[in-house]
């Protein structure tokens, strides 16, 4: 974690120099990751959760920075959602902020592109991946569907 990092934002997580994680986030935290220099954020959150922040592309875009949104639903991650994840971080600008609610799907999604397209060892990436969530440890009834999600296709490279 960079001294300038936001900590607060819940769940806060730096993956490296133009990479940034988090759980939701607020209005004031728009001009904090302006003011980082994030060119780009990718939200894998429902808009209809009610932790969501409201006209989150608007205020993004009046910040000047890039929106995409990834709906995924909790209960259904897939891999044509992880597809349009991998091309809007590798297609889009950097610095890049990917954020949920919780930093949950977020993890799981990171996770697999560590593994799978990054090739990072599975150790290491199951590692950042537990510093906010292991389906596999989870008692939450969705657990099963994302201990799935992160085993799937690992030659999708």
């Amino acid at each position: 974690m960079s001294s300038a990092d936001p900590a607060d934002i819940r769940a806060w997580q730096r993956l490296a120099d133009d990479i940034t994680t988090s759980g939701r986030l607020e209005p004031r935290d728009v001009g904090r990751l302006a003011a980082l220099g994030v060119a780009h954020v990718i939200n894998l959150a429902l808009e209809t959760h009610p932790e969501a922040l409201a006209d989150e592309g608007a205020r993004l875009a009046a910040a000047g920075m890039v929106y995409t949104h990834i709906p995924v639903p909790f209960d259904a991650p897939g891999d044509a959602h992880f597809a349009a994840f991998r091309t809007a971080l590798e297609q889009g600008p950097r610095p890049v902020h990917v954020h949920c609610i919780m930093n949950w799907r977020v993890a799981a999604f990171f996770y697999r592109w560590h593994r799978d397209v990054a090739g990072m060892p599975e150790a290491q990436a199951r590692a950042l991946m537990a510093q906010q969530w292991t389906p596999e440890g989870s008692d939450r009834p969705e657990a099963p569907v994302w201990a799935a999600f992160i085993a799937g296709a690992r030659t999708g490279a």
